[in-house]
């Protein structure tokens, strides 16, 4: 299948994109990275190759999920330049945001080690570092793009009076940020108003809300033991019950649309702005291929106003994050 594409920078990149992070780290798996070839051949072959990862998406270390994708590529042997592929710096072994110079340096380097390439297309900071200035971090990254080592430079979750400094010292490609119907902030601190008018690329991560969107879960117990969500307040019982009559609503209007609630949330999120790109997460073939499938819906004003309704009747309950949780990482 033809995937439609978007822009990113000078780039042509078909949607949606297909977040990497579950297969490495916060989730629960009793699989082994070869277990999860065969998910990369399905995306590759459907033309989903816009690939999302990071340094820090590991159980151990950093570099698993990197590690993994070298290992995917090289396997099915994936030409280089058939994929557009993200990481991200940032998260130290330390857990503290580093975005000075130096660090950037060691950071790319073992990236692109880990991820047996000669160069990133999109290169993230993770999260901006209060102790360096973000024209500091900027100027180092676009010297890695002249050097040849990246291809876009992007930033994550950052704030509009961020990205507007950062403008003025490279050209920024992209904003990666949570957008969903579960959660909309960005339309409102700024974020998206800056994308439009910087003409920058907005990615949405968790664009079905961390798997809530999609009906997967019914209730707070429905989660793995070992899952982060637990701690996370949307996920808590007390708010699950409140948060579970948004799904449902969601759900009977995909129903009757004729599509699955999953590819009612993605198709939401690409008629909000052409220059959006959802990356859904996820380690499952049939949920890769439903994700794949949802740029086949279309939604019309009537419809997009009717969900709005939606969303306004019933908010979310809960924080995004908890203040002891990784709050720092894009889960």
């Amino acid at each position: 299948m033809s995937l439609p594409t978007r822009r990113i920078g000078g780039t042509s990149v078909p949607i949606p994109g297909w977040g990497l992070m579950g297969f490495s780290a916060f989730y629960s798996t009793d699989k082994s990275d070869e277990d999860f070839i065969p998910n990369f051949k399905v995306a590759y072959e459907a033309g989903c190759t816009m690939w999302d990862t990071a340094d820090i998406y590991s159980r151990s270390g950093l570099g698993q999920n990197e590690r993994l994708v070298a290992k995917a590529m090289k396997a099915l042997k994936i030409p280089r330049k058939d994929i557009f592929l993200c990481t991200k710096f940032g998260f130290g072994l330390d857990m503290k945001v580093h975005g000075d110079p130096a660090y950037i340096k060691q950071a790319i380097e073992r990236s692109l080690k880990d991820l047996e390439m000669d160069y990133v297309d999109l290169y993230y900071q993770h999260r901006v570092d209060p102790n360096t200035p973000i024209e500091e971090t900027v100027k180092a990254m676009q010297e890695l793009k002249d050097a040849g080592r990246i291809r876009h430079i992007g930033l994550s979750e950052c704030s509009a009076e961020t990205l507007r400094r950062a403008a003025k010292v490279a050209k920024i490609d992209a904003v990666q940020t949570e957008y969903s119907l579960w959660e909309t902030s960005i339309e409102t601190n700024g974020v998206l108003d800056a994308c439009k008018e910087l003409g920058i690329t907005l990615v949405a991560y968790s664009p079905l809300g961390r798997g809530m969107l999609s009906g997967k879960f019914r209730k707070h117990s429905d989660l793995p033991a070992d899952d982060w969500r637990r701690t996370n307040p949307r996920f808590s019982e007390e708010n699950f019950s409140k948060n579970i009559q948004l799904v449902d609503q969601l759900a009977s209007f995909a129903k009757a649309k004729g599509c699955t609630a999953g590819q009612l949330a993605l198709a939401w999120v690409h008629a909000q702005w052409d220059g959006i790109i959802a990356i859904p997460g996820t380690t499952r073939i049939e949920a890769l291929e439903e994700n794949i499938g949802s740029v086949k819906v279309e939604l019309t004003k009537e419809e997009l106003k009717e969900i709005r309704a939606i969303l306004d009747q019933f908010p979310v309950a809960g924080t995004r994050y908890d203040a002891q949780s990784l709050k720092g990482l894009n889960i």
